[in-house]
């Protein structure tokens, strides 16, 4: 048995859009942004992960930077390709000679079966010999340990880089689910559209992303544990001379208030369309928040005031979906919700 492991590589991985983690052996190997940095000239890939991260938005016109994933789903194929080898090839003391590789991806709940087709087509490339896939509402729930085998109803909110998830989930299964394309990456953009609106300055992407992380928030109002005010560079509209201001957490509040609000409407259509024995477990347990987008300051407070019901925010939020795509790689035979290419 040792023997025929030792031919084999298993690989739970959470292609995100915004980043991508992959779990070898319980141990999270690979923790890398989704983004690839092309030579337009020989069209090869240059760089993946954290170093094209580190090159995006300040490239010269031989190079492009690409992020393969939008919406959670592939966009550009070939690059999803490329990055996700490029990914596996990162992983230390990688075995080139084994003859057997079983992964088990993570998919958004509302991917269609074209997108499914890529991919399955995606993980082929790579030379995966079995492939399964897992809709991310079911690996968070696996993630922060709940027993999704049970009947009782868990409701989890999985708000990622691309799609917010909502998902009540009972006996193995997805009861109902809401799946809206409004998450970190609308975030971002609201803070980048807000700046130019409101202070005539420029930003990029990656400093809209350092706000979001200092001086995020969903409340107007902290009462504990407020941030300081930050520095923002970017250009000046009027003059386009470099300059520097200073946002404070209730302007950023201000900025997401559309797209929270779009979020929140999602959860109470998701509650609204719950059987009534599980709508009263789920009276009971609370809400469950996961993904990136749960460690924006005062989002569980603001949920838990819209929906009246007790939020509670996952430990580890950013890994409990490649936590629990580890446990259902484990589980392939025992797990009657996994999606493997005969069933697409």
């Amino acid at each position: 048995m040792k023997l025929f492991s030792f031919f084999r590589q298993e690989l739970a991985i959470d292609l995100g859009t915004a980043n991508t983690l992959i779990m070898q052996d319980d141990q999270i190997v690979v923790d890398e942004p989704s983004i690839v940095a092309i030579d337009r000239k020989t069209n090869q890939t240059i760089a993946v992960g954290r170093r094209a991260m580190q090159m995006h938005e300040k490239t010269h016109d031989n190079i492009k930077t690409v992020r393969p994933l939008k919406d959670g789903v592939i966009a550009d194929f070939q690059a999803a390709e490329n990055m996700i080898e490029g990914f596996i090839n990162m992983i230390d003391g990688r075995r080139r000679f084994f003859s057997h590789m079983k992964m088990v991806i993570c998919i958004p709940s509302g991917i269609t079966e074209v997108e499914k087709r890529a991919v399955f087509d995606s993980a082929d490339h790579v030379d995966s010999k079995e492939t399964y896939l897992i809709h991310e509402p079911m690996a968070a729930a696996l993630g922060i340990g709940l027993d999704v085998e049970e009947p009782e109803g868990n409701m989890i909110i999985d708000i990622g880089g691309g799609t917010t998830e909502i998902a009540v989930i009972a006996l193995s299964g997805i009861v109902c689910d809401q799946s809206i394309r409004i998450a970190g990456d609308e975030f971002t953009s609201d803070i980048v559209s807000y700046m130019k609106r409101q202070h005539n300055i420029l930003i990029g992407e990656r400093t809209a992303e350092q706000i979001k992380i200092h001086v995020g928030s969903a409340l107007h109002e902290l009462e504990e544990d407020a941030p300081e005010d930050y520095a923002v560079n970017g250009r000046d509209l009027m003059t386009g001379i470099p300059k520097q201001i200073k946002v404070g957490y209730r302007e950023i509040a201000h900025a997401l208030d559309k797209s929270i609000s779009k979020i929140e409407d999602a959860v109470l259509k998701a509650l609204e369309s719950t059987p009534p024995e599980l709508a009263a477990d789920i009276f009971r347990r609370g809400l469950y928040l996961t993904g990136g987008g749960a460690l924006l300051r005062g989002l569980d407070k603001r949920i838990s005031l819209k929906t009246k019901l007790p939020v509670q925010v996952a430990n580890d939020p950013l890994r409990a979906v490649v936590k629990g795509t580890g446990i259902a790689l484990k589980n392939t035979d025992r797990f009657s919700f996994l999606i493997d290419r005969k069933s697409v």
